[in-house]
């Protein structure tokens, strides 16, 4: 069994950094999920519910970690609007620790309570806000996107007003699982505070912890020129980056608000607010009611991560050569189409046929999805491998022999399916691909609200463990 290894690594980078806070105290504590699968990664499992409540309600630091939990401080642009008053205001880091692996993690807080930098909030979260980033996380994670992981959700027996759901609405606090909690925002407030000494005390230490391919730049010469260590951690981010929007647009996923304080330097996808998932390829399509001008619709997410990316190497201008920086800047855009390939590749469960062939099958895959509106999810499920006899026996079967598919099938031709695709897994043979789309949200949601019935939520959460495990998701 693996032991839990607690780390206290954030503490080092001094109070410029955070503030310390206390989490409220909560009338009720309700474990509505926790997540067995990490717990074992990290070394709980054999927690019972009453100690995973006292750690992950109660906030009980644990011995070697944290002495108490800290609230990150932070700026960022929101919707291209730079905001100075921002920071942890419903959340904190609570406890760091190794995983099986040895790699550094975090353990955050949604809803915990209020912060210095709460504003006029109440610090609080939704029970339907916490349901429904335990079912993005669940899935993406599923589908092979780099996401954090929700590792606990419990109902808090408070209520809560607010504008964009039935109100009073019940509420919970939700702990997620993340490499790193240092975003772009991080670095841009220290840029706005004219602090480079705080700057490059945060690029060493999310070099020396965070973002180990850029690692070398310490290693190979102590005190290595600074322009090295900026240059080798923005490439490294900026491919991070790459992979995580192509993931994204492979799954179909439209995160909602991508914010400079929403985009982390590991490319962890997190802070999930109104996602969606598209239900056919739609580059217009927009999951925030908020976002009127479609700045963060589904097809327009890698200009806005690449946007973001820029905001991070402007953090560096008065510190390295901008000649520094916009080769670094390259890392994102240069990797974007290969990974998107990739991401494709790895969905279809398909070997790779060689760069630009790889490339093609992903520019002919979603032309057939934009042309045909087959649902997105489907496609990908009855596509899975490349097998005839699957795409034959397809309710859609009609519309993948139509000229929409025909410049795909000329390609797909050419590749082969992974020797480990596993097509008899009970996943495959069933009626159909796992989704989460925003009407069956809704559903599961209406009788947990009106009854506390959390059979239909527990039905979901067992078909995506059966899709990570057709899948082959560690």
């Amino acid at each position: 069994m693996t032991p839990f290894k607690p780390e206290n690594i954030h503490s080092a980078l001094g109070g410029d950094f955070f503030d310390e806070v206390q989490p409220a105290r909560f009338p009720q504590q309700i474990l509505r999920f926790r997540n067995q699968k990490w717990a074992e990664k990290v070394g709980l499992a054999g927690l019972d519910d009453a100690h995973w409540l006292r750690r992950f309600a109660g906030f009980e630091p644990f011995h070697g970690s944290l002495n108490v939990p800290l609230a990150l401080r932070y700026h960022g642009h929101q919707f291209r609007n730079y905001n100075p008053d921002l920071g942890d205001g419903r959340g904190f880091l609570y406890a760091q620790m190794r995983d099986d692996s040895g790699r550094l993690l975090d353990f955050g807080t949604k809803g915990s309570g209020t912060t210095p930098w709460s504003r006029s909030g109440d610090g609080r979260l939704t029970l339907k806000g916490g349901v429904r980033e335990v079912l993005a996380t669940q899935l993406l994670e599923a589908q092979g996107v780099n996401t954090s992981k929700s590792f606990s959700l419990v109902e808090t027996g408070e209520s809560l007003v607010r504008g964009d759901e039935p109100s009073p609405t019940r509420a919970a606090v939700l702990v997620r699982l993340n490499h790193s909690h240092i975003r772009i925002g991080t670095f841009q407030r220290f840029a706005a505070l004219d602090q480079p000494e705080n700057i490059e005390k945060l690029l060493d230490h999310a070099i020396k912890f965070y973002v180990p391919k850029a690692n070398g730049a310490l290693v190979e010469a102590e005190g290595a020129l600074l322009e090295n260590r900026v240059g080798s951690f923005l490439r490294t981010v900026g491919q991070s980056l790459a992979c995580l929007v192509a993931q994204w647009m492979a799954a179909g996923f439209v995160h909602g608000v991508l914010n400079t304080d929403n985009i982390n330097i590991t490319g962890e996808s997190f802070d999930y607010g109104p996602w969606r998932f598209v239900p056919t390829y739609a580059p217009d399509f927009t999951a925030a009611y908020f976002d009127h001008s479609g700045l963060y619709a589904f097809g327009r997410q890698p200009s806005a991560v690449g946007w973001n990316f820029t905001r991070l190497a402007e953090c560096f201008v008065n510190l390295v050569p901008i000649s520094v920086l916009n080769d670094a800047l390259e890392s994102y855009s240069e990797n974007l189409q290969p990974e998107l390939a990739r991401a494709v590749l790895e969905r279809l469960g398909l070997q790779s046929n060689g760069f630009l062939s790889d490339i093609s099958l992903a520019n002919a895959w979603f032309k057939a999805l934009f042309d045909s509106q087959v649902p997105f999810e489907r496609a990908f499920f009855d596509f899975y491998a490349n097998n005839e006899q699957r795409i034959n026996d397809s309710p859609y079967a009609a519309r993948y022999v139509s000229e929409s598919f025909a410049p795909l099938r000329a390609v797909l031709k050419d590749f082969a399916p992974h020797a480990d695709a596993n097509l008899n897994h009970a996943y495959f043979t069933g009626d159909g691909p796992c989704t989460v789309l925003i009407e069956e949200v809704e559903a599961l949601w209406n009788p947990i609200a009106q009854r506390d019935d959390w059979s239909s939520f527990e039905a979901k959460l067992a078909h995506i463990a059966q899709m990570s495990d057709a899948y082959q998701r560690g």
